[in-house]
């Protein structure tokens, strides 16, 4: 099982290279996360050694850069007709379905990677806590995965690669909003307060703001890879139906 659910995530990675969408996705992620950290963040002017406004801004930029990613992930296989080749190989669908997932992670991973020098800086200019760095990056990671399930997902109803990958910012978005105090306001009036945490405890920042801080609760592990599951899950469903179909 797990040799060839390696072999399809080799081919998928191997594929987003032989193409410009992984330079593009490369250079514009690492060149965003230096205008957001050095500029709109004001890096230099909060006078502090750390990558506090490096990670802040990266809930918004995965929620349109991996949405481009993940909206060809099933939606190409389906235009181009080579899902039904898919559906005549010796793999079952969650071993095709995590294949692709795992791809695109470790492809985001490898841009992650590549934004060190911004730590290298942070070290040269102060003394930063690496050890909150590093649970930054972890948290990052796990909330990039969360975003590449849903991408992977959504991705597997259309055909059409815009539409998934304008359905996958809204669903994102939401995931985003609903720890706002505008979103938990709004559903004071029609929710009760047990409801109304669990709603706000489904937003990536609050989640992801907690490990950036350093503090690494099992909770938050258990929320993203809990997230990661169900949306897997579901996308491997939704391929049964349409293959039984």
């Amino acid at each position: 099982m797990y040799s060839r659910i390696l072999t399809i995530a080799k081919r998928e990675l191997s594929g987003f290279f032989l193409t410009p969408i992984a330079y593009v996705f490369i250079v514009i992620f690492v060149m965003l996360s230096g205008v957001f950290t050095f500029y709109l963040g004001g890096f230099f002017e909060r006078g502090r050694a750390d990558l506090a406004t490096f990670f802040g801004f990266h809930p918004w930029l995965y929620l349109f850069l991996i949405p481009a990613l993940t909206m060809r992930l099933w939606a190409e296989e389906r235009k181009s007709g080579t899902i039904e080749l898919l559906f005549t190989l010796p793999v079952t669908m969650m071993e095709t379905v995590l294949g692709k997932f795992l791809a695109t992670w470790i492809f985001t991973g490898v841009a992650l990677v590549l934004t060190f020098p911004f730590w290298l800086t942070v070290n040269y200019l102060g003394d930063p806590d690496n050890g909150v760095i590093v649970a930054a990056y972890i948290g990052s990671l796990l909330m990039a995965g969360g975003y590449i399930a849903i991408g992977s997902c959504i991705s597997a109803f259309t055909k059409n690669q815009v539409i998934a990958f304008v359905i996958t910012v809204v669903v994102c978005l939401m995931f985003i909003l609903s720890g706002f105090p505008l979103v938990l306001d709004f559903l004071d009036d029609w929710l009760p307060a047990v409801l109304l945490k669990a709603v706000g405890s489904f937003s990536f920042l609050s989640r992801f703001e907690a490990i950036r801080n350093g503090v690494v609760d099992a909770r938050d592990l258990v929320y993203f890879f809990s997230l990661i599951a169900l949306w897997l899950f579901v996308n491997t469903t939704v391929l049964e139906i349409k293959k039984a179909g």
